[in-house]
């Protein structure tokens, strides 16, 4: 469930006769964080004649998540080879732009498709990464007395208390790994912690 994402950005640069390509990776949560950097990445470099595009904007696996697009390059030699170096690296919430300014010399195809997929391999080993587990969110609504178990019980199952309400009794919202939910739901359970998924 868990796997890599961006902790930050990362750029590379490369002339090729006389072309040069920069690429851009960022972390983009969902297409729509995606499709904005790309926007970003074009008003940023206005003089430039292509601004090609891939992105793993989710989960590694989710190809729903994915997008290409080779922005006026011949079909299937930038976004293609782009795409096929994020799929290679197992990253995910990730977005490639890489910006040619044109040199007045053609490539080719092969050309094209290496300068592309080779400008995304070249910012990737450049990529810092973090781990991304994903998380469960929960509503629980407890005695007082029982807090210290609570934040025991967080610290057993790497969960946190990211929002406290005090009242007649506390209500935590609380978030634990998604593979450790049933589990910790069950320890509540046994603590006589009433709980439910938060909305």
């Amino acid at each position: 469930m868990s796997y890599p994402i961006p902790a930050a950005g990362a750029s590379a640069e490369e002339l090729v006769k006389k072309s040069r390509f920069i690429t851009l990776l960022a972390h983009t949560t969902g297409l729509d964080e995606a499709k904005a950097f790309w926007q970003q990445c074009r008003e940023q470099h206005p003089g430039a004649r292509h601004w090609c595009f891939a992105a793993v904007a989710g989960h590694p696996t989710d190809g729903q998540q994915y997008a290409m697009s080779d922005d006026g390059e011949p079909a299937s030699t930038a976004g293609k080879p782009m795409l096929a170096q994020l799929l290679g690296s197992g990253v995910g919430e990730i977005s490639a732009v890489v910006v040619r300014y044109y040199g007045g010399v053609k490539l080719g195809t092969g050309g094209l498709v290496k300068a592309y997929g080779g400008g995304v391999g070249a910012a990737l080993k450049l990529l810092p990464t973090r781990l991304y587990v994903p998380q469960a969110k929960l509503v629980a609504e407890l005695d007082y007395a029982l807090q210290s178990q609570l934040d025991w019980l967080l610290g057993q199952f790497d969960g946190r208390c990211i929002d406290t309400q005090f009242g007649e009794k506390l209500n935590c919202t609380l978030t634990v790994p998604l593979t450790s939910a049933e589990a910790f739901g069950a320890e509540l359970k046994r603590l006589n912690i009433r709980f439910s998924a938060a909305t």
